[in-house]
Formats: structure tokens, sequence, C-alpha cells
């Protein structure tokens, strides 16, 4: 009896160091996550839309020989710039200044027998008075005077065809420009059926050919009419041009095929950073700041429904919350619905919150606005 009363008393010590170890390693709740927040805030900001766009030239020519010759010199250097009426390329001469000359001998010929025509009518006129000539014979004194009068002013359309011929043997540059390769070298003989003698280009100032669609020009004349809005640019680089541009023309209709219209902006390019051809981007940027609610970036979080974000309400339970975005301003976001001023939006630990949860927010170092 005594032996079974001290296993007792031993199991029974056993069993209550055993309720204590228990005790000792049951699981305690751990504090809530912490997660980064920043505040929805207003703040000025310009309102913008951008489009992808094409450089163009404002003015450009091909330069074609208009009288056949020998190409006889180049005047000018490949990728300069020349002014409005410099010379650029001389054709052969000679040839057309002899058949000016000729041309010239041709009126002098004519001025002669129309003289002889208007002596001859004026001898005939007062002997038909006297009856000592026939009306017939001052008839064709007349005719004659009319006919060298004829000539004479053929012979002078001929002669200023000429000169316009050997005009044509120098190519001048019509407007200021940037001048391209030549395609022929000297002494090789060019025509109008040669081609391109070389291109001018005029590259300040230079347009800027945007294609918008029907639905974002709507929004842009909407956006238009409360605000003026300048073009700037944004070349391949990311670099801005610091000047904006002016827009200038808005095409009437929209191109069936591609369902755009098609906006022409101008730009000073004086340093010649824009070429025709290039792709750049276009930012419609308002001249008159305005103050909207944004966010940051980095708390914007997409599914099918659209667009949301994780906030904190006063119980530091997370929350989803639906919002109407409108542009990008630098990392932020302007929200159009959906957020008022102040309430916390999760931008760090994002992956960690889930709806429901309690979480401890933190202001954010990096959005903190500090």
């Amino acid at each position: 009896m005594q032996r079974i009363s001290g296993i007792s008393v031993l199991m029974l010590a056993i069993g209550l160091a055993g309720c204590e170890q228990g005790a000792v390693t049951a699981p305690v709740a751990g504090p809530p996550p912490s997660v980064g927040v920043a505040a929805a805030t207003m703040r000025e900001v310009t309102p913008s839309m951008e489009f992808v766009a094409r450089v163009e030239a404002t003015d450009s020519v091909d330069l074609i020989a208009r009288v056949n010759g020998f190409l006889f010199s180049r005047e000018f250097e490949e990728g300069a710039t020349v002014k409005a009426g410099d010379l650029l390329f001389r054709i052969e001469r000679e040839p057309f200044e002899a058949i000016v000359a000729a041309r010239r001998a041709d009126v002098e010929r004519a001025e002669a027998t129309l003289l002889n025509a208007r002596l001859q009518r004026e001898r005939i006129e007062p002997l038909v008075a006297r009856n000592s000539a026939s009306q017939a014979e001052l008839d064709q004194a007349v005719a004659a005077q009319q006919e060298a009068n004829a000539a004479r002013s053929a012979a002078l359309a001929a002669l200023q065809s000429a000169e316009i011929d050997l005009g044509y043997t120098e190519i001048r540059a019509p407007f200021e420009g940037t001048i391209g390769r030549a395609n022929f070298a000297e002494g090789a003989v060019v025509g109008p059926a040669s081609g391109s003698l070389a291109r001018l280009v005029r590259l300040d100032p230079i347009f800027v050919n945007i294609p918008i669609t029907d639905r974002a020009m709507l929004a842009f004349r909407q956006a238009q009419s409360s605000t003026d809005f300048a073009p700037y640019l944004r070349l391949a680089d990311g670099s801005m041009l610091e000047e904006p541009g002016v827009f200038q023309f808005f095409d009437p209709e929209v191109n069936a095929t591609t369902d755009t219209v098609r906006v022409r902006a101008l730009f000073d390019n004086t340093d010649g950073v824009l070429l025709p051809g290039q792709f750049v981007t276009v930012k419609a940027r308002s001249m008159q700041p305005e103050q909207a609610l944004v966010i940051p970036q980095v708390a914007v979080q997409q599914d099918q429904a659209g667009r949301l974000v994780l906030t904190v309400n006063e119980e530091y339970r997370v929350q989803v919350t639906r919002v109407t975005l409108g542009d990008r301003i630098d990392t932020d976001w302007i929200v159009l619905s959906g957020l008022e001023p102040g309430q916390q939006v999760i931008v760090d630990g994002i992956q960690k919150a889930r709806p429901g949860m309690i979480v401890q927010p933190l202001p954010s170092a990096l959005y903190s606005g500090d």
C-alpha cells in the first residue's frame, strides 16, 4: 500500500510539471504587421495629355534641272545651311547664250521688216488720196505692216523664252534651309528627266504632326475649352525641350483609314535637334495649374474590376477602395473619385496586408512629403 501511494505521488508530480511546461509553450498572438502609408493629398498639378507624333519639315523641295546640259559646277557644301537666293548649281551656259544671241538678231530683223512695212504704208496713203494708187495697194501695205508687227512680237517671245532657259542654267535656293547631298557630279548631263540634283529642307521652324484618335480629340477639345494647352516635346532619350510649341492646325476631317485626326504643332528648332522623320512624344500641357487629389503610383493595383488601393481606416483595418484615376503626374496619380483628402493608402508592405485585417500604419519615408 505504501509503494502504490508513492507511485501515485510521483505520477501526480510529473503531471503537474507537464501542466506547467504546457502553459509555458502555449502560442501567444503577435503584434499586427506594420505597413507604410501615405495620405491622399491635394497638390497643384498641370493637366496634360501625351501623344506619339512624327517630325516634318515646314518646307522641303527636290532641286531639279529645268534645261538639259552639262553640270558645270556645284556651289555649296553638302549638309550646309544656305540662304534664299544662294547659287547652288551651274549648268553650262554657252549654248543657251548663243540661242539668246540668235533670238535677239531675229528681233532686230523683225523690227527692220516692221519699219519697212510702216514706211511703205505711209508712202501709199497720200497717193491713194490723190488717186495715184489704188485702195488695194494700201490694203496690202497695211496688212504687210500688221504681219511684220506680229513677226516682231513672235521674235520677242522667242527671245524671252531663250532668256528664261538661260536663267535656268543657274539653280538657286528658293528658301533658307539645309542642303543635302548632291546626286550628280560635275560634268554629268542633267535635265528635267534626271530627277533630283539635291534636296533642300527647312528645319527652323519645324512641324510636328500628331495623329489623335477621335475620342482623344473630343477629350482634348473639352479640356481646351476650360484652359489653354501648349505642346511640349519629349525626345527619344527622355529629355524635354524647354520651349513649348504652338498648335497651328487641326484637320477638319477624320481619316477613315486610321480613325485619327491630324493635328500640327510648330516648334522652334534653332539648334537643329529635331529632324524630319523622327518619332517624338508630344505632351499637351495646360498653361494654368490647378488643385488635384493625388496618391503615389505604387499604391495603385488593378484587377478585372478595375483599379483599386488598400486603405487603412480609423480602426487600423485594411479596406479595398475602388478609384477612378486621371493623368500621371511625376510619381503620382491624379484621383478623380473614390478617395477623400487625408485618407491613408498603403504604399509599403502591400503584400502583407489583406482586406479586413488589422495593421500598424507607419508613415512611409519615401512618400511622407518631407
